[in-house]
């Protein structure tokens, strides 16, 4: 039984509830090792595109528990819930508080004198705000790559091989796939600076992240789709990426903070 790990903060984002994908049982597992004063769910934390999406049942057993983890532990837990835009549905009643758990749009998350603009991000992202027609076409392409990914991680498994992420290995590298999160990571740093904020937290992009840009922190939860990957902060105001580990199913820590290159562009 692993001893449980306390933080004053954990984010999560993307898990994709209603996904076949998601991997909502190891998130559910994660929280149960790890709690925190604050939890803060990054977007896209329910799939409501592809629950929509066809006649057959999406919804599993393993997401019905994940919901129930976080009505037990809203109890003790502070849980703010950013509406993404797999989630967008959530725009009708927004913004909505029972008990301890608040639905927003964006948040600023106040920690140790410094402030944090947190947001899913999808807004900064143009195919996402502004075609979406264009967005959904391209889920249903990651869809297919996930299906892919699936068989051929079978093969590799019957082999004694580890888990290789097909999707990941595309961003890394597709040029324009680089230059969209280079691109997306500037646009909602400069985001942060206008609003006078010491960093940013987000999602959406499944890229778990943490970098300064000049003075900015950029701090990104990744997803449990295939990173499986967290945010935690400590009473210091330390932030780190975690990962979890879907062969050894331990987590382990990101160990630098990137410095990037885009750095020196001045944003």
């Amino acid at each position: 039984m692993n001893q449980k790990k306390h933080h004053k903060t954990i984010v999560l984002s993307d898990i994709h509830l209603g996904s076949k994908w998601s991997k909502a049982k190891e998130a559910t597992k994660y929280l149960k090792e790890n709690t925190c004063d604050t939890l803060i769910l990054c977007g896209d934390i329910i799939d409501g595109w592809q629950l929509m999406r066809g006649k057959k049942a999406k919804w599993k057993k393993r997401h019905s528990n994940f919901i129930k983890l976080l009505l037990d532990i809203q109890h003790d837990t502070k849980i703010i819930y950013l509406r993404g835009n797999h989630d967008d549905f959530l725009d009708r009643i927004l913004p909505l508080q029972f008990q301890n758990i608040k639905i927003v749009k964006d948040y600023i998350h106040t920690s140790n004198g410094k402030r944090f603009y947190v947001i899913h991000g999808d807004v900064f992202d143009m195919v996402t705000s502004r075609y979406s027609w264009l967005s959904k076409i391209g889920d249903v392409g990651y869809t297919l790559l996930m299906w892919v990914n699936k068989y051929y991680n079978n093969r590799r498994l019957k082999k004694g091989l580890p888990y290789y992420s097909l999707s990941r290995e595309v961003k890394k590298r597709v040029k324009a796939s680089v230059s969209y999160i280079s691109d997306y990571e500037k646009h909602i740093v400069e985001i942060a600076r206008k609003k006078k904020c010491d960093g940013v937290i987000c999602g959406h992009i499944h890229h778990p992240e943490k970098a300064y840009y000049d003075e900015i922190l950029y701090l990104n939860s990744g997803d449990w789709v295939e990173s499986l990957s967290a945010l935690t902060e400590d009473y210091e105001g330390n932030w780190e990426v975690v990962m979890y580990n879907q062969e050894d199913k331990v987590v382990e820590v990101m160990k630098e903070d990137k410095v990037p290159e885009k750095v020196k562009l001045a944003i």
